[in-house]
């Protein structure tokens, strides 16, 4: 067993939903949870991050915001806190040793997937691109690599029928904090987790994926097009791209059954009904 004082815990992300649901976890787990660390607002969705002040205003106020310019300066703001654990979600920065080792338990970090499968920033883009029926939820321990160190807990979650990810990412709430309070136990008890093995590491999307082959079976562009959903691009273009009547259109959802009012396409093996389209300005700008 790991001593019975409660630990001092930094929480680490930039996502309102997970800092608020972790600090509950955390305390029902006997601790205290004494800062945020986390990051200015960056990328497409601010408003879901707890930098927008109605997001910060909603979080408890006893806790200190840590927030890093780079990554050498994560370990000198956590050395301030004196923490005795750090938990992670939804931090997109690769942490380096020195801040990895400043609390004295670690790192845990909830990596949405069932490692060693999709280690990586898009993990549920990954799998519903590559058609499988469930994803899920690891807490590890953190290391020096990226979604590599030892697996504390997991929990399954079907993919089921594709959707929104508005509406994917909070019907996982529950099962985070519940894996997160099975892996807080585990650590408690002195267990190291279990060794990952195998497995890949898969990257963002790239402009080589923006666009659509409609020579391709209508399953595989339906998946590709729904990951989309669910993706990052590292190149000029956001997919998923066709052109139809000789326009540049982004493809936002797809039904490989027919819908009324949706427009038929024609892939390799047979049709595809797009229901959600919009405008893309040009190939160059899409």
């Amino acid at each position: 067993m790991i001593g019975d004082a409660p630990w001092r815990v930094v929480l680490v992300s930039r996502w309102a939903a997970v800092v608020q649901g972790f600090e509950r976890t955390i305390r029902a787990a006997g601790h205290e949870p004494v800062a945020l660390l986390t990051l200015r607002e960056v990328g497409e969705r601010n408003d879901d991050l707890p930098l927008a002040d109605r997001r910060l205003n909603q979080l408890p106020a006893e806790l200190d915001v840590l927030m890093p310019a780079r990554r050498s300066t994560i370990a000198p703001l956590l050395a301030s806190v004196d923490p005795d654990l750090a938990v992670c979600m939804g931090f997109p920065w690769k942490v380096p040793p020195a801040a990895l080792a400043v609390p004295r338990l670690g790192w845990l970090n909830c990596h949405p997937s069932l490692l060693p499968r999709h280690r990586g920033p898009i993990p549920i883009a990954w799998a519903i691109r590559q058609g499988e029926e469930e994803t899920g939820l690891s807490v590890h321990r953190m290391d020096a690599e990226l979604d590599s160190g030892p697996v504390l807990a997991q929990r399954t979650i079907p993919l089921g029928e594709y959707v929104e990810p508005d509406e994917f990412y909070p019907s996982m709430d529950e099962a985070v904090f519940d894996v997160l309070s099975e892996a807080l136990a585990k650590l408690a008890a002195g267990e190291e987790g279990t060794v990952q093995e195998d497995g890949e590491y898969e990257s963002f999307f790239t402009d080589e994926d923006a666009w659509l082959d409609l020579e391709r079976p209508a399953v595989e562009v339906h998946r590709l097009l729904w990951a989309w959903r669910y993706a990052v691009s590292v190149g000029t273009l956001r997919g998923a791209l066709t052109t139809l009547d000789g326009e540049t259109v982004r493809v936002l959802a797809s039904s490989l059954t027919e819908v009324e009012g949706a427009r038929r396409i024609e892939c390799g093996d047979g049709p595809l009904w797009l229901t959600r389209i919009e405008p893309a300005a040009s190939p160059a700008s899409a």
